[in-house]
């Protein structure tokens, strides 16, 4: 399975080996200065190489966004995609694409995804082999992968064909991962996601509250909304508990090597992105190349 993966990945490019020389000098110091939200035993400084460098640099960048199912992987590593301008490649999503498709794994999937269970290493590899010969063919090199790895065998074999320049581990409590999940919803008609869950949650022993505004969709999709089929208590409480019990070595793995930023959600979108790049340094960089908040 690696070799298929091997064929696909372009050399790293010196943003790439920069950022991970910062990593380990200061990991050896035992820089820790940040403040929750973010906990990284790694100083991270990206954003001066990043301003010098064009698309074309940037695009060899290899990032990884770890994080419990309905944490936000997806929306956080989209927005950095389109920032930095690299390609987004969400696993959840590749397996959804396949579960709607006709191909050769379809048949396999839909009552390993709607029982909760962990898809494969053998069936991710395959439809993340594709992707990236996908990619490939369009003249993509770099990416920011969500949703892999999720166990310590994937972690191993992605190591064995790339460097991995940074892993960013979004954190959030479950009880309001939970409600998050349940609010999820999708517009059967432009694809676009919502989440209809009004979160406000008071802080208590010593713990800081959290609030997150529902993300409600225009009035011509009001109708149009449904639920994804995994998105029920059981299965979603099923998903979580697999997730935490497979992570910890995960994040141990990454941790050790010095490429581990531990991200605290300290709330909604509006609260979480700026801090997100500020613990990334990109805040500046934000900053010149601004998208929608």
């Amino acid at each position: 399975m690696a070799a298929a993966i091997t064929r696909l990945v372009r050399p790293k490019s010196s943003i790439a080996r920069w950022a991970r020389r910062c990593l380990s000098a200061s990991a050896a110091s035992g820089a820790n200065s940040h403040t929750p939200p973010y906990n990284n035993s790694s100083a991270i400084n990206l954003k001066p190489q990043l301003s010098r460098k064009g698309q074309e640099e940037n695009g060899n960048i290899h990032w990884v966004f770890l994080g419990c199912p309905g944490v936000g992987k997806g929306t956080y590593a989209s927005r950095l995609s389109t920032l930095i301008g690299v390609p987004h490649i969400a696993t959840g999503d590749l397996v959804r694409e396949e579960l709607a498709s006709s191909g050769p794994l379809s048949a396999q999937l839909p009552e390993i995804v709607n029982q909760g269970k962990l898809v494969s290493d053998e069936i991710i590899i395959s439809l993340l082999s594709k992707r990236l010969a996908a990619g490939k063919a369009k003249g993509e090199s770099g990416f920011i992968l969500d949703g892999f790895p999720r166990t310590i065998r994937q972690a191993e074999i992605l190591e064995g064909v790339t460097d991995i320049d940074l892993v960013i581990n979004l954190k959030l409590r479950e009880d309001v991962l939970l409600e998050k999940c349940l609010g999820r919803r999708i517009c059967s008609q432009c694809g676009g996601n919502f989440n209809l869950a009004s979160i406000d949650i008071k802080g208590e022993n010593g713990s800081p509250g959290i609030i997150m505004a529902p993300l409600l969709p225009p009035a011509h999709c009001m109708s149009k909304l449904i639920t994804r089929s995994d998105d029920t208590e059981a299965v979603v409480k099923e998903r979580l508990r697999l997730y935490n019990e497979k992570s910890q070595p995960v994040e141990e793995f990454y941790r050790s090597r010095g490429k581990l930023l531990e991200f605290d959600l300290p709330g909604g979108i509006p609260e979480s992105w700026p801090k997100l790049l500020q613990a990334l340094n990109l805040d500046d960089y934000d900053d010149k190349h601004s998208i929608a908040a």
